[in-house]
């Protein structure tokens, strides 16, 4: 799932091991947001949870200590990776710039960040998504970022999880790679299980 912006209650979550937020848990970056978010993954039966941010979530980016202290319910990644269930996860919440938001760069900038997503990953988790894939936004325009679709087609994981585009949610494949952009706003994808009630 992605970009619940603290409407996560209002969300329908479907059952499964391993629950995976691909950012925007806040509207607007608060650290109380943060706090109701972890309480409602601490209340859901997951045996697995991995969030990262994305550009709603500015408190991660002004106070990034208090802000992930307050993810007690799930592994936070910023940048970073885990182990789960024999899986290789790794989750980065930067995205080409668009408007202006938090954890924002020019996508030329953006290379050297996705050259430290290791080989061998099974399941990216970006808060955006890379370009051509799930990422039209209702102008008819691209949102995804060029560099990330690079870095993706060399590594080709399992699965890459994002949202951020919400009007294009959905599922593809290409090049090996399950993509799902799971924004919790159903768009003109093919859908994804999760939706608001």
């Amino acid at each position: 799932m992605s970009d619940t912006h603290g409407r996560h209650e209002l969300t329908r979550v479907p059952d499964g091991d391993i629950l995976v937020h691909a950012g925007d848990v806040t509207l607007d970056g608060s650290l109380e947001d943060v706090e109701e978010f972890d309480r409602w993954l601490g209340a859901l039966p997951h045996r697995h949870k991995i969030v990262i941010c994305g550009n709603h979530d500015w408190c991660f980016q002004r106070e990034p200590e208090a802000a992930r202290a307050r993810i007690t319910n799930a592994v936070y990644l910023e940048d970073s990776g885990c182990e789960v269930a024999g899986l290789t996860f790794y989750g980065s919440p930067w995205t080409p710039l668009f408007f202006d938001w938090a954890f924002m760069r020019p996508d030329a900038e953006l290379f050297e960040t996705w050259e430290r997503i290791p080989a061998g990953t099974d399941v990216l988790v970006t808060h955006g998504p890379p370009h051509g894939v799930l990422d039209l936004t209702n102008r008819d325009t691209r949102a995804g970022s060029l560099s990330l679709l690079h870095r993706v087609y060399e590594l080709k994981p399992r699965l890459h999880v994002f949202g951020h585009i919400h009007e294009a949610a959905g599922r593809a494949e290409a090049g090996g790679t399950r993509f799902v952009n799971a924004a919790t706003h159903m768009g003109k994808g093919a859908g994804v299980a999760v939706e608001w009630v």
